[in-house]
């Protein structure tokens, strides 16, 4: 059985206890806060960056990893003696993460013929943000651990991603109109304060669902869409940011609504919040077949 590593970047916001209990490999992202830099997950963890985050008037920013940064990963990972690196990276089109550690496997093997039939890497587009493709992660490690072999897995990994889908409601604006990250939940500052947006996320795309008055109809909302949109009886995912009232109310609401709790709790990490803010409150999910 050939030796197989899952790796991952921390926007997918896996928890720590997965990290470790499931041998996944974590790429930091860099987070500029005002003039100083932080490896996220590594030198600050996700409370420390909220804390940091709300002391500081400006709003944080995120690094790519760079193909050079990505070769340094693929040689670690060779001589340690990994056969078959499976990644799955940020949204490519959030990120130039993605394209870049597909640039760089020519570079690697190219300044290390060595490994040119010993070492196979597999990266993947994971299409979203945080539990859209953390979840998956986390399974395809399960399977490492139930013996998949490497193709099992990637055919996993590219047949589920394509069907996830994610809503979340943002509670504060700021993040969002400063960081440009949403732009179509920026376009909503400084209309009514109360006015709260629910952000659909599926193939790639950040795109406005649904805009609501007050924090209930927020919830309310995306519990509507969630059920419109969601694999009836299948696994979801609740994601959350600092503030975890709101994740209490919607655990409540949608575990009234769907009949089931949820698989996993997403505590979003500095790479996700430094755009959507500190209050945050979402599900993700398999979503039905056109």
């Amino acid at each position: 059985m050939s030796k197989i590593q899952i790796m991952t970047d921390s926007a997918s916001d896996i928890s720590v206890e997965d990290e470790k209990q499931h041998n996944i490999a974590v790429i930091p992202f860099s987070i500029m806060i005002g003039d100083k830099s932080y490896l996220s997950r590594v030198e600050v963890d996700n409370n420390q960056f909220f804390d940091l985050m709300l002391k500081s008037n400006e709003i944080p920013k995120t690094s790519q990893i760079t193909p050079y940064q990505f070769v340094e990963i693929y040689l670690e990972q060779a001589k340690k003696g990994v056969e078959d690196l499976i990644m799955v990276l940020i949204n490519s089109k959030g990120s130039s993460t993605y394209e870049n550690s597909v640039r760089a496997i020519d570079m690697f093997f190219e300044e290390h013929p060595e490994f040119k039939d010993k070492f196979r890497i597999h990266s993947i587009d994971g299409m979203g943000y945080s539990s859209y493709y953390g979840a998956p992660v986390v399974e395809a490690a399960k399977m490492v651990e139930k013996g998949a072999t490497a193709q099992e897995i990637v055919d996993y990994i590219n047949k589920i991603i394509p069907r996830r889908e994610v809503f979340f409601g943002i509670y504060e604006l700021k993040y969002a109109a400063k960081s440009g990250r949403i732009p179509s939940a920026a376009a909503f500052v400084g209309q009514v304060v109360s006015l709260k947006p629910v952000m659909k996320i599926f193939d790639r795309e950040i795109k406005t669902a649904a805009k609501c008055i007050g924090e209930k109809n927020l919830l309310k909302k995306i519990i509507e869409l969630t059920k419109e949109d969601m694999e009836p009886n299948t696994p979801y995912e609740l994601i959350y940011a600092k503030d975890t009232e709101c994740l209490k109310q919607f655990h409540e609401l949608i575990v009234a609504s769907l009949g089931y709790e949820p698989v996993a709790m997403y505590q979003t990490g500095a790479a996700v919040a430094s755009n959507a803010g500190p209050k945050v409150v979402g599900i993700s999910f398999i979503r039905k077949k056109d």
